[in-house]
C-alpha cells in the first residue's frame, strides 16, 4: 500500500503548533483536504501573509507590520505608563481587555541587552510608573526585583498586577498560593 506522503507532512506541519497533538492534527488536515479546501488556501495565504509582513516592533518587542506597532505610534496613549510583559502576545491579551491605556515593554530573556533596551525607552519617554504583568511565580517575583535594582537610579513607581481568585471559579478550584495571595491583599468594599 503505497503511504499518503502530502498528506502525512501536512498532518506533521500541523502537530508543528502549540498543543496540537497528532489526532487533532489528523482532524484539521482531513477537514482543510476534505471538507473544505478553500478555506485551507485561505489560511495558507493568510499564514504566508503575516510570516512576511509581521516582525518586532522596534521599541517595546511586541508584533508590527511597521517599524512601530500601533501602540507606540499612538500619541494618545498614556507615555507615562509601562507595562513590562513575558511575551507578545501578553500585550494582544492586555488589549483586548480595554483596560490599559500605556506603552509596553515585552522582557523576554534575562540580559544586558533587555536592561539597556528598557533604559534607552525611559530615556525617551515620560515613564512613572512600570506595570509588571507576569504570570505569578517566584522566577518572575526575582526578574521583578533584578530589573526594580538596574533601574533604581530612575524615579519610577514599580507596580504589578493584582493576584488571587479569577471570576467565575469555585473557590474549590483555585490553587492554596492563588487563595493564600487573595486573602492577604484583600480589598475594602
Amino acid at each position: 500500500m503505497k503511504k499518503l506522503r502530502k498528506f502525512q507532512k501536512l498532518v506533521e506541519a500541523l502537530e508543528l503548533l502549540p498543543s496540537v497533538g497528532k489526532k487533532s492534527a489528523t482532524r484539521m488536515a482531513f477537514h482543510m483536504v476534505l471538507k473544505n479546501p478553500m478555506d485551507a488556501m485561505k489560511i495558507a495565504h493568510a499564514i504566508e501573509d503575516a510570516v512576511s509582513s509581521l516582525h518586532r516592533c522596534a521599541q517595546c518587542g511586541g508584533l508590527s507590520e511597521d517599524e512601530l506597532c500601533y501602540v507606540c505610534s499612538d500619541e494618545m496613549r498614556d507615555r507615562s505608563k509601562l507595562c513590562i510583559v513575558e511575551n507578545a502576545k501578553d500585550i494582544l491579551i492586555i488589549e483586548e481587555s480595554g483596560e490599559y491605556d500605556g506603552l509596553y515593554f515585552v522582557f523576554e530573556e534575562l540580559g544586558s541587552s533587555a536592561i539597556e533596551s528598557l533604559k534607552s525607552l525611559l530615556e525617551k519617554e515620560p515613564i512613572e510608573e512600570i506595570i509588571f504583568a507576569f504570570t505569578p511565580s517566584i522566577q518572575h517575583d526575582a526578574l521583578i526585583l533584578y530589573i526594580e535594582d538596574r533601574l533604581q537610579d530612575y524615579d519610577l513607581t514599580f507596580s504589578k498586577i493584582a493576584q488571587g481568585v479569577p471570576t467565575g471559579v469555585e473557590l474549590e478550584n483555585v490553587d492554596t498560593l492563588s487563595l493564600s495571595k487573595a486573602l492577604h491583599e484583600r480589598v475594602k468594599v
